[in-house]
């Protein structure tokens, strides 16, 4: 019943992946950490600190994990704990999330450059045993942990006896060792290990969803391993060869299954940026011999448009291939960077944080040359288009919400059965939240976003938490946050504003007031002054018509 070409079953309106379908372990007790570490490959170097040029050989990183599961275990970190890691891109970034889950515990992360604020939502949403952080943010932590005590291990070398890490220890939080010291520890096979299962929560990210209100989503054990199965089928061949550049953070879904247990479980080299930099990019490539470059579509555009001057300063011809996420590429994106690339081959790809990374992918240059496509259904992925108004599913080339089921899709919301309810549907569909269609080839195409979230250099803006602060403001009557395009960044959060009755609070006010409580990321950069803002009969804030306002006066 299934057309081959389009992957369309019109018995049930399903599509199904035209790609082969992935294996599953027959083993049902079983740990990610144990399933990446048993693979068979031939990598000798995992990671590489691409500043320092400190490395983590395979063997060194196992001995390191088992030293530090060791330590933690007798820590009492058991089963179900929620561990917080806090902490820039790093070689250690893995050690320790690979670490806590291999004792069914739940690594949980955080972006570092969120605000103690943001923090501290985090920390009293998850209640943390412990915490991994860095020296630098140890400050900020504090801040966060007013309420919630923390023991807090240091990763990376810390400044003795610095007024910060007084402070830290002697008020809410307590630094009670070192990353370093741990791995040093020799491992006990004695150490308590509970019995762990596939449908075991593994990791806690955050993500806005559909809704826009920042929720946990509580991934598996099986998830990780279907999406690492789904790696190794598409990147696979020859892994141990492959050297990728750690572009993105590691604390979001791409960076952690991609960057710290993909390419680990493949054998491939990873170079590890500690944050973006355009330019130290470009260097590690060069120095690296780098073959893989994952970059976001502003990114790319910025390398087209620099490419001469690029081509001049940095040797890019060890680079095979641009992994691009994030949106789709338009032509243009696509074939100015062959121009100016010939040898580099594009490959795209589609995900959530609820989908575990997993979703649709191009995998050649070919599928990526059908533009404006987000790929081809991921192995083992469903996919249905849904009519919102109606809730009917849709046949080929009809739009309407993406909804996808398969073994990457999360458990739920952490703590939220009202909004897991609202998303992850009994049978296991998950609202996507995005409207699409699929064509009579299988690929999906994105046309628009149901849910309110903007895209600043890949990284989720949600338009009602900054709305939210803003209503803070005395002197503001009402407000709403619209995504306003931008070459460089893709989207930025732009907010009208209606003023109390004899404010004059100006625009750089406004922007300020946002940008003491949120993450750079996050921070408003445009202002405008409005009388009202348009409503539908149910009070819901009509951003299309404030977008549509916004364009008119470009």
């Amino acid at each position: 019943m299934v057309d081959p070409r389009s992957g369309f079953c019109k018995a049930n309106s399903t599509f199904y992946s035209k790609r082969k379908p992935i294996p599953f372990p027959a083993n049902h007790a079983l740990d990610l950490t144990t399933f990446i570490s048993s693979r068979p490959h031939h990598g000798k170097v995992a990671f590489i600190d691409a500043t320092t040029g400190g490395q983590l050989t395979f063997p060194d990183f196992w001995k390191a994990v088992e030293s530090v599961s060791t330590c933690l275990s007798e820590m009492g970190i058991r089963k179900g704990h929620v561990v917080l890691l806090l902490s820039p891109n790093s070689i250690f970034f893995p050690v320790v999330s690979l670490s806590v889950i291999s004792l069914g515990a739940v690594i949980t992360t955080t972006n570092p450059l969120n605000t103690a604020r943001e923090i501290a939502k985090h920390i009293s949403d998850t209640k943390p045993a412990l915490a991994f952080t860095v020296p630098q943010l140890l400050p900020k932590l504090a801040d966060a942990s007013n309420d919630n005590h923390l023991k807090v291990v240091l990763v990376g070398e810390r400044e003795r006896e610095t007024p910060c890490e007084n402070n830290f220890s002697t008020s809410s939080c307590t630094v009670i060792g070192s990353l370093e010291e741990m791995m040093k520890r020799e491992a006990s096979q004695a150490r308590v290990k509970d019995r762990v299962t596939l449908d075991d929560t593994a990791t806690l990210l955050y993500s806005s969803g559909t809704t826009g209100v920042s929720k946990g989503v509580a991934s598996s054990h099986k998830n990780f391993i279907a999406l690492i199965e789904t790696l190794v089928r598409r990147f696979g061949t020859n892994a141990q060869e492959e050297i990728y550049i750690a572009t993105v953070p590691m604390f979001h879904i791409y960076g952690l299954a991609a960057f710290t247990m993909g390419h680990l479980a493949m054998g491939s080299t990873v170079v590890v940026l500690s944050k973006f930099d355009l330019e130290e990019m470009l260097w590690a490539v060069q120095k690296y011999r780098a073959t893989y470059l994952p970059l976001v579509p502003p990114i790319l555009v910025g390398i087209v448009n620099k490419a001469d001057e690029i081509k001049k300063t940095y040797d890019l011809s060890s680079l095979r291939t641009v992994l691009c996420g994030g949106a789709p590429l338009s032509k243009e994106m696509i074939e100015g960077f062959v121009d100016k690339f010939p040898k580099v081959t594009i490959m795209q790809g589609y995900a959530l944080t609820e989908s575990t990374g997993g979703g649709a992918s191009t995998d050649t240059m070919e599928e990526s040359r059908r533009y404006g496509t987000a790929g081809l259904l991921s192995p083992s992925v469903e996919g249905r288009i849904v009519d919102s108004d109606s809730g009917r599913a849709l046949p080929v080339n009809r739009t309407g919400e993406l909804w996808l089921r398969g073994p990457t899709i999360m458990k739920g919301y952490f703590n939220n059965e009202e909004a897991t309810a609202s998303t992850l549907y009994s049978d296991g569909w998950l609202r996507t939240g995005d409207l699409c269609y699929i064509d009579e080839d299988g690929f999906l195409f994105i046309v628009d976003r149901l849910k309110e979230l903007i895209k600043y250099k890949g990284y989720q803006v949600a338009p009602a938490e900054l709305e939210a602060l803003l209503l803070c403001h005395p002197e503001v009557a009402d407000a709403a946050v619209i995504p306003f395009p931008d070459e460089e960044v893709g989207q930025f959060p732009m907010a009208y504003v209606v003023r109390k009755a004899g404010s004059t609070i100006s625009g750089v006010a406004v922007i300020d007031f946002i940008a003491k409580q949120v993450a750079p990321y996050k921070r408003i950069r445009r202002v405008a002054f409005i009388a009202s803002i348009p409503k539908n009969p149910s009070g819901k804030i009509l951003r299309k018509d404030l977008i549509q306002l916004a364009a008119s006066k470009l």
